[in-house]
């Protein structure tokens, strides 16, 4: 059996409704200065690869949605995107040098296999360049409230196709970035009260 991908189906360049949550936490976890080579892995339609541009950095976004890509090439030409699944060599495979950073947003709930897409990261990186990863929060009070409500089947929805079937939680995440060779983690949560986050944003060092 195969997992038949299906695009997300970008509509336009707008940002989606996750960004206004997980933005300010992610440009928090930037290296301080200007000119960091950026990758951005799962950019979609490039909108957050557009707020790292006018940063003044050098940014590099994949994903596998040709629709996404080729919004995000006409909406920010001075970057490059490129159709890309697989990261693994993912260097060798765009022909790019070590980067700074590797940013993913609200991709690894969606993925089969997290540690090698964590070991993609990795290799991606510079010695001592950082992974800045969000995905939807779960912890122990949410999960209660989620079963109280008995608000899991629209939650975490088994008819989504293309859907989430990882949950991660701070400890879950931690746990896969010190294991797969990073280092220093830290964790914020974004969007609703604490404890109750619409999702985290983690980074890590290599």
């Amino acid at each position: 059996m195969s997992a038949e991908y299906k695009d997300y189906g970008f509509p336009d360049e707008a940002p989606s409704h996750m960004h206004k949550h997980f933005m300010p936490e992610v440009l928090n976890f930037l290296p301080k200065g200007s000119g960091l080579r950026i990758l951005d892995i799962g950019c979609g339609n490039g909108y957050l690869c557009g707020r790292l541009l006018e940063l003044g950095h050098e940014v590099v976004g994949i994903d596998l949605s040709e629709q996404g890509v080729a919004i995000a090439r006409k909406s920010y030409p001075q970057a490059r995107f490129e159709v890309l699944g697989a990261i693994t060599d993912v260097l060798e495979t765009l022909g790019e040098m070590p980067f700074d950073v590797v940013v993913s947003t609200e991709v690894i709930e969606h993925l089969y296999a997290p540690r090698s897409f964590v070991d993609g990261c990795l290799g991606a990186l510079r010695p001592g360049g950082r992974l800045i990863l969000t995905t939807p929060y779960h912890g122990y009070l949410k999960n209660l409230v989620l079963s109280l409500t008995n608000h899991w089947d629209r939650h975490a929805n088994p008819l989504w196709d293309g859907g989430h079937i990882k949950l991660w939680s701070r400890a879950t995440l931690t746990s896969l970035l010190l294991e797969r060779g990073f280092h220093g983690a830290q964790f914020k949560g974004a969007g609703r009260l604490p404890w109750m986050w619409m999702t985290m944003v983690m980074c890590a060092d290599k």
